[in-house]
């Protein structure tokens, strides 16, 4: 690049229309060409003329950058180094959906970059020192991040729930008509267990770590409404009951349809959210509902997307399903836990403490005293069951509603997978309780914002997924510029169509 190039130059501009009128624009001036990037408003009023240049100018510096619309010769850089260079996306874009959200009215910046940087430098609170190095600002120690974990649970956590529930009830249309629940395990990278932390059946596979139980209560399309956690040998059952009436009492959510899967399902569960004037959709294990409905099962052909109800004792409806893609897959499934237990056979690895209810071991059987085989007539009797799904309702909505709304549940899964993917939430390294806490509700302002930018995407014509936009959002760079009497200024280098298109989407929403 020779010395005679120059940096773009922007400019707001006043352009008067035939009919009279005044539109104020910001300009992109490229050599003798002026490209209107953003037109801000129109009007003939000279005093709303002159609130439209101010908001103009306000909207030029804050989203292209302070000292880009100067022109400026190349030699002025001849102090710039690799140094000078620092991300300032994560803090144009996510602090505008920080402050969208209204997480601004807790007024702690450490705070705001926690959740900002879980989003951008997911991983272990040494990724915030990352985070903060990368974007130029004074480097904070760990052990400042930790203090500071000691104290965002116990006073800031009702405070962010109360904003995050307020969000999406807004997101939502003002109402909560259906709410979705879910519990997964969160391992943590430690061999010693306490009171929280306890080893159980882990949906990770992890049934060594020490865990916790995490439960989520979302609204429709995943947006969220409240979390809470639970020692790690809790029998999920026991969970739905507590956090319900913690957000009843909490928002005064009041009685919205409760969907959750058959892992929530109990005798108990039924009749306290009866008691409570509840309505539900949970997931049924149709193979425990006694041999009326065995004989229901057996007694039909099945075509795919058939259902047939039946009417309970308690009064609740019972919805069975077929589908013949959950038929296929019951099969392939039930083939490969067979061929699984036949391979340990041959091998001598089953004794008599596989004979249990877990899994396919249940096909298990003993011979004599020490013989282990597999009982394929159990086997094959268990075929009848493919492709059938119950679910359980007291609710009088039609059949297909029914199963279409409990088929909504993949959102909270997908609320998961992102939480452990993109947000990295487990495994957890944290030892207290009240830092296990605060780092949870860190992961779960940073998913809020996720869905928001969702959202936002959504709506927009610019097809990219969030993951893909916080690539380019970490690529938006400021470089500050040495002057030789030790002074310095700052420009912005230009934005690339996408990430210009993700920035207008945040600031005009």
């Amino acid at each position: 690049m020779g010395a005679s190039a120059y940096i773009y130059w922007m400019f707001v501009r006043q352009k008067i229309n035939r009919s009279g009128s005044v539109s104020v624009q910001i300009v992109q001036k490229v050599g003798r060409i002026n490209k209107v990037v953003r037109t801000i408003g129109c009007s003939t009023d000279p005093v709303e003329i002159e609130k439209l240049v101010s908001q103009a100018h306000y909207e030029k510096e804050r989203i292209y950058g302070p000292t880009l619309f100067d022109p400026r010769p190349v030699e002025d850089l001849k102090n710039v180094t690799n140094d000078c260079i620092r991300v300032i996306g994560p803090d144009l874009v996510f602090s505008e959906l920080y402050s969208r959200i209204g997480f601004d009215a807790i007024g702690e910046p450490l705070l705001k970059s926690l959740a900002i940087s879980r989003l951008t430098h997911p991983g272990s609170k040494l990724k915030l020192s990352e985070y903060l190095s990368v974007t130029g600002r004074d480097s904070i120690s760990v052990y400042s991040i930790y203090r500071f974990l000691d104290k965002i649970s116990d006073r800031y956590k009702t405070q962010i729930e109360h904003l995050s529930f307020a969000y999406t009830k807004r997101v939502l249309g003002g109402e909560i008509s259906i709410v979705f629940y879910d519990m997964t395990t969160i391992y943590f990278e430690s061999s010693q267990p306490d009171e929280l932390r306890i080893p159980g059946f882990s949906k990770e596979g992890k049934h060594h770590l020490p865990q916790i139980f995490l439960g989520l209560l979302v609204g429709c399309n995943g947006y969220p409404i409240g979390y809470d956690i639970f020692e790690g040998n809790i029998y999920e059952g026991h969970t739905l009951i507590p956090i319900l009436e913690r957000f009843e009492k909490q928002f005064s959510i009041g009685h919205p349809i409760v969907v959750a899967d058959a892992g929530l399902l109990s005798k108990g569960n039924i009749e306290e959210l009866t008691k409570r004037a509840y309505k539900f959709i949970l997931g049924a294990r149709v193979k425990n509902e006694g041999s009326e409905i065995a004989k229901i099962i057996e007694g039909r052909k099945w075509a795919n997307g058939d259902m047939v109800e039946y009417l309970r004792p308690d009064g609740s409806r019972l919805i069975i399903e077929y589908t013949e893609s959950r038929a296929k897959k019951d099969e392939f499934n039930r083939t490969r836990g067979i061929r699984k237990l036949e391979k340990q056979i041959n091998k001598g690895k089953l004794t008599k403490s596989n004979l249990n209810n877990r899994g396919y071991n249940k096909y298990l059987r003993l011979d004599g005293d020490l013989t282990i085989s597999i009982d394929y007539q159990k086997y094959d009797n268990d075929r009848k069951w493919d492709g059938i799904k119950g679910y359980i309702t007291n609710t009088d909505l039609p059949s297909d509603l029914v199963v279409t709304r409990y088929r909504d549940l993949w959102q909270i899964e997908r609320a998961f997978r992102i939480s452990k993917t993109d947000l990295q939430i487990r495994p957890v390294y944290h030892r207290r309780k009240d830092r296990i806490e605060s780092h949870i509700c860190i992961s779960f302002m940073a998913y809020l914002m996720y869905k928001e930018l969702e959202r936002l995407l959504r709506g927009s014509n610019l097809k990219t997924t969030v993951e893909k936009a916080i690539e380019q959002v970490n690529k938006i760079y400021e470089i500050i510029i040495p002057g030789d009497d030790g002074s310095h200024s700052t420009f912005r280098p230009h934005n690339n169509p996408i990430q210009q298109k993700i920035i207008e989407i945040i600031s005009s929403s």
